[in-house]
């Protein structure tokens, strides 16, 4: 909670708070998605834009996604951020939630953004299991789509592998058989449906992310207990002339200081995206 407080202030010092911000509503694969548009205070023809995909259990008003987001305003670049189903104030069931359904719903909200005619080059980021969506996403549309390039931040391909061994995202709880697993398991006070399990257990998330071939960032931290780095270097080696930043003690949410990550996400897309 501290560090998140921290953060929030730190952003307010830097003046990055006062965002020109539109609550939109997009259709996702379970229900609406509720999502806020963020742009430049004057909004240039065929402004690019960046689409931002929380974690695991978060929301659109996480610390990583509103700091770039309001790093992003002030250089003149748009940023779209949004619950996925189940998640925050968008519709669907969590227990429901799967990581093919957030790909569909991500994918929904690109078409939106492509369909909406003020905005030209399209990048995304993606944190923890939000940057596996975002890789396996990437890996569907190709390098063409996303000329803006694609920012991983912890990704969490380590999902596959717990499933494999029958434990849930972030913790060591047992599912017990992961190839028929119960109706759904709790985690930090939610049901994680039998869906979730059996489908993560089948990703294939270095295979699909495999058919992106453009610009690319991965950021990851070495104390990260929840997705250890090997992941992240994993995206890197994968996708040949990526960016990696390894950082020192650094954990999956980027304590003790996440505005470093949004540094290096927001430079990336800079570079991409303005030229």
């Amino acid at each position: 909670m501290m560090k998140r407080l921290i953060f929030l202030v730190c952003l307010l010092w830097s003046g990055l708070v006062n965002a020109r911000t539109e609550r939109v509503v997009i259709q996702g694969d379970h229900g609406k998605l509720v999502a806020d548009l963020q742009t430049p205070d004057v909004l240039p023809k065929k402004c690019p834009i960046v689409i931002l995909c929380h974690g695991f259990t978060g929301n659109r008003n996480g610390g990583l996604e509103r700091g770039i987001a309001n790093s992003l305003e002030t250089k003149g670049i748009a940023s779209i951020r949004f619950d996925f189903n189940g998640h925050g104030e968008s519709e669907g069931d969590f227990v429901q939630m799967t990581v093919p359904n957030e790909i569909e719903d991500a994918h929904h909200v690109y078409e939106w953004v492509r369909a909406d005619g003020r905005f030209g080059s399209i990048g995304i980021a993606g944190h923890s299991q939000g940057g596996v969506v975002t890789a396996m996403l990437a890996g569907r549309l190709g390098k063409k789509a996303l000329k803006g390039g694609v920012v991983l931040l912890a990704p969490a391909g380590v999902l596959r592998d717990d499933a494999i061994r029958g434990n849930v995202p972030g913790q060591a709880s047992p599912t017990g058989d992961p190839l028929d697993p119960p109706e759904y398991v709790e985690v930090w006070g939610h049901h994680l449906g039998r869906d979730y399990i059996k489908t993560a257990f089948w990703l294939p998330i270095y295979e699909t992310a495999e058919g992106y071939k453009g610009p690319a960032c991965i950021i990851h931290g070495t104390s990260d207990r929840t997705v250890p780095f090997t992941y992240g270097l994993r995206f890197h080696q994968q996708w040949k002339g990526s960016e990696w930043h390894l950082l020192d003690h650094y954990d999956h949410g980027f304590g003790p200081h996440p505005e470093e990550a949004v540094k290096l996400a927001v430079a990336f897309f800079v570079t991409q995206l303005k030229r």
